[in-house]
């Protein structure tokens, strides 16, 4: 049983900075911000989950029968992530490329301490602890310093190498428009690697300043020992609530300009464009059919196609696709049937997953998969994990990926562009 307090926030913003900064003396720590983005399905402003009391971590092979048993046997908060390499669970895949990160292909933890700000309060759910504990710590945690905005959060002297060349980029995705114009596939996700060798940075600082100038509505900090991922996503995978739930796939960029009649003539320049209305449209069939598995028969609903919204860095077109299932439908299953998610895979779903190991460089890992959470109740939200930074302190490597949807129509130097323009805050934050 959780003991639940409650208390009134003065400042809420002021509050989640000293709140992230006191999880720093845990070496598990899941932070999840929707940065006050409004949200139709959103249930809280931030949590925060540390110090696990119970943890899965494991490789691909029956990882989401593992996650099963241990949602089931836990029946509480549990918070992790499902890397994109569980698609060798769910089909007979394998993973092969290069792994300089070596994250666990799934990751769960049991929280002893989780906090949830909704509004201007906040809820303390402590495991089987007392009500003074959690007054001491709310004490703390008002109380805690913080670093001034701006402080260093890497060294100048980090320089990012590229997993592949404009050149090489060019060769792998003629093949992979080769693929599509013999009808292997309609549309394929194609990911490139950015990466550091032999380095150090600060983590929490360098989320901070990537959540700072991207303020994403699925932002997250996540810290397993020496294992780190700071995310600016904006894109939710799978999200239930009772009997519903709810994908909402992003396809489709733009970049943003500081002139708002620019701005606005680039967001509507997206939400007209052809070739990106296709590609949002082939993964919302994706999605509709994935949900279909469990979906109770006519539930399967498209409620926004290809509306574009507008973040810190970019426009985005995003579509979302809702469904409901039966009360009894097992949680982790739900996840299973529609993983990976279509927006980082392609279609058909299998066939691209096979032809993007053949032509990618580096092990996906973490990247493109999701992160999030159950609750008691089997309620779940997970986002995807794109416009992330990875890093491995141990191992000191840092890595960030990003990628673009290949279709019949695509020009290999417009696809490049994107990707620099998705990679553009990660760099940013990391080379000053």
């Amino acid at each position: 049983m959780r003991t639940t307090v409650s208390f009134e926030l003065a400042h809420v913003e002021k509050f989640k900075d000293r709140l992230l900064e006191w999880s720093g003396q845990f070496t598990e720590v899941l932070w999840l911000d929707s940065n006050a983005h409004i949200d139709a399905y959103g249930s809280f402003e931030a949590i925060l989950a540390v110090d696990a009391l119970t943890m899965l971590q494991t490789d691909a092979q029956d990882a989401f029968d593992d996650l099963k048993a241990y949602q089931a046997s836990t029946r509480d908060w549990i918070f992790g992530y499902l890397s994109y390499d569980l698609k060798n669970d769910v089909e007979k895949l394998k993973s092969q490329n290069p792994d300089g990160l070596g994250f666990p292909d799934l990751y769960f933890f049991q929280p002893k301490k989780m906090m949830r700000i909704r509004g201007d309060r906040i809820d303390f759910l402590y495991l089987k602890m007392v009500e003074d504990e959690i007054e001491s710590d709310f004490k703390a945690i008002s109380e805690q310093p913080i670093p001034e905005k701006g402080h260093a959060a890497t060294r100048s002297d980090i320089r990012i190498k590229m997993g592949i060349f404009k050149d090489e980029y060019f060769s792998r995705i003629a093949r992979m428009l080769e693929h599509i114009h013999r009808g292997d596939i309609y549309e394929a996700n194609f990911c490139q690697e950015f990466y550091a060798e032999g380095t150090r940075i600060n983590a929490l600082r360098t989320y901070e300043k990537l959540n700072a100038i991207s303020k994403a509505p699925f932002a997250c900090f996540l810290r397993s020992g020496d294992r780190y991922m700071l995310s600016a996503s904006p894109e939710r995978y799978l999200k239930r609530m009772g009997t519903k739930v709810i994908s909402q796939p992003i396809k489709g960029t733009a970049r943003r300009s500081r002139d708002p009649k620019t701005d606005t003539r680039l967001a509507n320049t997206l939400k007209m464009d052809e070739k990106e209305r296709a590609e949002n449209i082939m993964i919302v069939d994706l999605v509709r059919n994935d949900l279909s598995k469990s979906a109770l028969k006519g539930s399967v609903k498209v409620e926004e196609l290809c509306a574009v919204y507008s973040f810190e860095q970019v426009h985005q077109m995003i579509s979302t696709v809702s469904a409901e299932v039966p009360s009894d439908q097992c949680p982790v299953e739900l996840l299973r049937e529609s993983f990976p998610m279509g927006s980082m895979t392609g279609a058909p779903k299998v066939s691209a997953m096979k032809i993007i190991e053949g032509l990618e460089s580096f092990k996906r890992g973490l990247y493109s998969g999701g992160v999030g959470y159950f609750s008691p109740q089997g309620d779940f939200d997970f986002n995807v994990v794109i416009r992330s930074i990875l890093y491995n302190a141990d191992a000191k490597y840092v890595s960030f990926s990003v990628g673009s949807a290949i279709t019949a129509k695509a020009s290999p130097e417009k696809e490049y562009q994107e990707c620099l323009l998705k990679a553009k805050a990660m760099r940013k934050v990391l080379e000053g």
